[in-house]
């Protein structure tokens, strides 16, 4: 393609080339005709004169010579005459007149002259009819005196020619005698007088009296006309007689050789005779010079066509090499999918390989911890157990993670209450928080509406992996835990959290009297903007007046939620990778606090999904405050979504109790009082004892907003209590009841960090709460300190008694070919009351499920061998759909209806696969839910309650 692309160029720039010659020979034609045109205009127009005085001269001599007696003429007045008159014919080297002559008075001449006529060979001119001698000459030609101009062949036929048209006749070409140069002689014939215009040749011959004749000097003659006009222009010319056309005879110019190629132009030439034919040839000395232009033009546009070839080359080329990059992309994607596929795959067989085992370990530790143990055996199986889970935390992690990656994370959207979350978070924590001896508390702002819409599971993960991380490198002090509303809160976050993460800045310390700060914990806070200065506007009814935050969907709502301790700090120069997958402030981090550092990673991923953003403040050896925000939605209680039931709804209303709150701190302060209030209990608090059973005394004489409290609970915190406190105080109670000012002693509650704080206390107090405080803990203890109804009956966690509703009576069928995994089922389904049927293969399940068959519902294992999980559903569907279809149309039996509208069994996938694309195979071969192993009660009731029933 190149080599046809540089030979069409060339081939351009070989016509462009030509064109441009054949341009600039036409102009140097076009100059050379003018210039050829005009040198035979001016020859012919100077010849004409010439030809017109020789004319007038032959008038002359006819006047003077035969018209005049005795003649006015004689060779000295002509010869005086014609010399005075030369330069009127510049072209004609000399002039004489002939005399006609008959042979009769030959004789008679000779002897008037004294000559003898004569031949053009100077030799006496022998006899013939007539004889035309000179007898008159111009001196220039005086030595043709007495030649007999009629004594050549071709001159006599040129002088009768004359005689018999009357006009002037020209010779041949020959060379003169003196000027061996070429020329021609003009012969005009002399008639006598009185011959008219009209006469005949006969009527011309008879008054032919001589003849005048001039010697043209053409070589001369062309070269004076050349030398006047060529001046610069290098051009020759050629003049040439060509009356016989076949054989052209130069009057004038060079010999010009065959082989000579350059432009020539002709002109004919009229000289006055119609017998002969003269033309001018006129030629270039040499060829015109070629114009720059012929060279630089083509040049020109060979250089861009050779450039426009290199940018179509290149374009050409580059599209090749994208088209070949697209290409190898497209196998990259493919390669990618692929990769991905197998990534997919790999994860599942991964997850199912580890989950399977793990499944039939923490389902038989479990059941262990059910059987009658010791204190040693039971500490070692809950161990072990704590050790799975942490196993199958992780195992979820680096799926999140991957699902995260691959865009496969869908959040769900549910009704929830937020606070029951973040009291389930903070239980999860209490006891670490108890053995370090940290302050942990949460408070959810009364903005915060009581039901959200959204991901339960999702957010709470995000805050477990910020407590959880703050337990760890939190020794002392507190983590506190907030949840504002983003229209009543002004955080100032920055949408780029990485390039804000430095805790560095002006920053006002807010420090109390005794030298402690405003905190939770009186310890120092990174994040300033969550002191107690600001704090207390949040608690006002009307809150900030702050800028709303921006949203144009009201039924959306904007949680704020942070999460402040008083641990290690991060290094400043580790700031910036925080969130960055699997890495760690530094080396040291993962053996001294363990972790993976992956769980801010993927909680920032979820918080960007759920519209959020995630940020930070931390300066070392302080402490660090993460805050997030997460875009939810409004949800009424009558919305009919399927909801947990609220933490809140089952809480006892204590509206008859009063709480006189000992606490100097007063962020703790607004921390317990939220939990009291969820509970309907009024709280005043004080920053001394004696303050607050002044309170008391004061409360028992008199009734406050016309209704009078029953029961009355002194909370002290365990910084103003120990032993001999807790005893000074209650002296003081009764002393007051028995000097008449109480009516009974009220109950003392310590509210205790840690164990020691409680050992701390001994007896001398009523009874101890132990933080982090939850507004279920306080209900059951003030219950339990006041009497106030039955103690309540210790449950089962994670809802046990609500599967045992649900699964109690039902017929369970389990399917799958591990019977590790299948006495695991089994034995937790039955724990909860259900009859249980194991079998090993999808086949066995199909033969089990025959119409009509007595099972309420199916767990079916994903992989096994012959069948799997997917298969045998495929095949129970299309069982069902045809019994269906039978009983619509009336063809089922009335054992194969067994009492049913439709058969249509509830299978639910159980497998250690947890990845989506699991799950979306389970719902594309029509199976109903998802369960993953090892069994979590939350889970296993999310997911047969919405097909079981409880019995009546």
């Amino acid at each position: 393609m190149a080599v046809v692309w540089v030979v069409a160029s060339v081939g351009m720039w070989i016509g462009l080339h030509w064109y441009s010659r054949m341009v600039s020979t036409l102009k140097a034609q076009e100059g050379l005709v003018s210039m050829c045109e005009e040198r035979a205009r001016m020859l012919q127009d100077q010849f004409a004169v010439s030809v017109n005085h020789v004319h007038a001269l032959a008038i002359l001599v006819s006047t003077f010579h035969y018209q005049k007696l005795p003649s006015a003429l004689d060779q000295e007045t002509f010869a005086d005459y014609t010399a005075r008159t030369a330069f009127e014919r510049p072209l004609l080297s000399g002039v004489a007149y002939a005399q006609r002559v008959v042979h009769a008075e030959r004789e008679l001449f000779e002897k008037q002259q004294g000559w003898v006529i004569m031949t053009m060979k100077r030799e006496p001119s022998p006899v013939q009819d007539e004889y035309a001698p000179v007898v008159y000459s111009q001196e220039t030609v005086s030595y043709i005196e007495a030649l007999d101009m009629m004594s050549g062949e071709e001159d006599r036929e040129n002088i009768l020619r004359a005689r018999a048209t009357g006009k002037a006749v020209l010779t041949r070409p020959f060379r003169l005698l003196e000027s061996n140069h070429l020329g021609v002689v003009l012969t005009f014939p002399v008639y006598r007088s009185g011959l008219s215009p009209d006469a005949t040749v006969e009527e011309r011959i008879e008054a032919t009296a001589g003849f005048l004749g001039g010697a043209f000097d053409v070589e001369s003659l062309v070269e004076n006309l050349l030398r006047q006009l060529a001046g610069n222009q290098d051009i020759m010319v050629n003049v040439y007689d060509v009356t016989n056309s076949s054989e052209p005879l130069i009057m004038y110019g060079p010999q010009i050789p065959n082989n000579f190629n350059s432009l020539s132009h002709v002109c004919m030439l009229d000289f006055g005779d119609p017998f002969r034919k003269h033309q001018m040839v006129c030629r270039y000395s040499k060829d015109p010079p070629l114009p720059l232009s012929a060279i630089t033009t083509p040049s020109g546009v060979f250089v861009i066509c050779m450039l426009l070839g290199y940018i179509l080359y290149a374009a050409w080329s580059r599209y090749d090499n994208v088209k070949e990059d697209c290409r190898k992309m497209e196998e990259l994607k493919k390669q990618a999918e692929a990769a991905d596929v197998a990534k997919s795959q790999f994860l599942a067989t991964v997850s199912h390989e580890i989950r399977t085992p793990m499944n039939g370990v923490l389902g038989m530790l479990d059941m262990l911890l059910d059987t009658d143990l010791n204190s040693t055996q039971k500490d070692y199986a809950q161990t072990a157990q704590v050790c799975g889970k942490a196993l199958i935390s992780l195992i979820n992690e680096v799926l999140d993670r991957a699902k995260i990656e691959a865009g496969k994370l869908e959040l769900e959207s549910v009704s929830f209450d937020p606070r029951s979350i973040l009291d389930d978070v903070i239980s999860l924590f209490s006891a670490k928080s108890r053995e370090k001896g940290i302050e942990l508390a949460v408070y959810v702002s009364n903005k915060v509406p009581e039901i959200l819409l959204g991901d339960p599971g999702r957010l709470r993960q995000i805050i477990t992996n910020l407590v959880g991380n703050s337990i760890k490198f939190t020794e002392q002090g507190h983590i506190f835990v907030q949840v504002h509303l983003a229209d009543h809160l002004n955080l100032g976050m920055d949408a780029k959290v990485e390039t804000s993460l430095n805790g560095h800045g002006d920053e006002t310390k807010v420090v109390s009297a005794g030298g402690t700060f405003n905190t939770l914990s009186g310890f120092e806070a990174a994040d300033t903007r969550n002191s107690w200065e600001n704090f207390k506007h949040l608690l006002l009814e009307n809150g900030f007046s702050e800028k709303p935050f921006e949203s144009n969907d009201p039924s959306k709502v904007t949680l704020v939620v942070s999460v402040e301790d008083t641990g290690i700090g991060i290094p400043f120069h580790a700031q910036s990778r925080v969130f960055t997958p699997f890495m760690q402030a530094d080396s040291s981090t993962s053996r001294n606090y363990g972790g993976t550092g992956i769980g801010l990673s993927i909680s920032k991923c979820l918080v960007e999904l759920m519209g959020g953003q995630i940020g930070f403040i931390s300066r070392p050896h302080v402490g660090s405050t993460f805050t997030f925000t997460a875009v939810l939605r409004r949800c009424e209680r009558s919305s009919g979504v399927d909801m947990k039931k609220p933490l809140s709804e089952a809480l006892p209303k204590c509206s008859q109790v009063k709480a006189f709150l000992v606490d100097k701190r007063p962020v703790r302060v607004a921390v317990t009082k939220y939990h009291l209030q969820r509970l309907g209990i009024a709280v005043d608090a004080f920053s001394n004892v004696d303050l607050a059973i002044g309170a008391i005394s004061k409360q028992n004489r008199n009734t406050v907003s016309g209704y009078k409290r029953d029961q009355c609970i002194l909370l002290i915190e365990n910084e103003f209590c120990c032993s001999e406190t807790g005893i000074s105080v209650r002296n003081q109670l009764l002393g007051q009841k028995q000097n008449g000012l109480t009516p009974q002693v009220p109950k003392l509650i310590l509210l205790a960090t840690s164990e020691s704080d409680k050992t701390k206390a001994g007896f001398s107090v009523d009874a101890v709460i132990m933080k982090p405080l939850r507004a279920s803990m306080i209900a059951a203890c003030f219950q339990q300190a006041l009497g106030l109804g039955q103690k309540p009956i210790r449950e089962k966690p994670n809802g046990s008694a609500f599967l045992h509703g649900l699964l109690a009576g039902k017929n369970i069928l389990v399917v799958d070919d591990n019977k590790v995994n299948l006495r695991v089922a089994a034995g937790t389904l039955k724990k909860y009351g259900a009859k249980v049927e194991c079998v090993e293969s999808g086949k066995d399940a199909l033969a089990l499920l025959q119409f009509p068959h007595k099972f309420d519902a199916c767990f079916m294992d994903v992989q096994m061998p012959e069948m799997d999980g997917f298969e045998a559903t495929r095949q129970i569907r299309l069982t069902e759909k045809k019994m269906n279809e039978r009983m619509t149309n009336g063809e089922g039996t009335q054992i194969e209806r067994s009492g049913k509208a439709e058969w249509h069994l509830p299978i639910l996938a159980m497998t250690a696969d947890v990845i989506q694309a699991t799950y979306e195979e389970c719902m594309k071969c029509g199976m109903d839910g998802y369960v993953s192993k090892p069994f979590e009660e939350a889970q296993l009731y999310q997911a047969v309650a919405k097909f079981l029933v409880p019995d009546p």
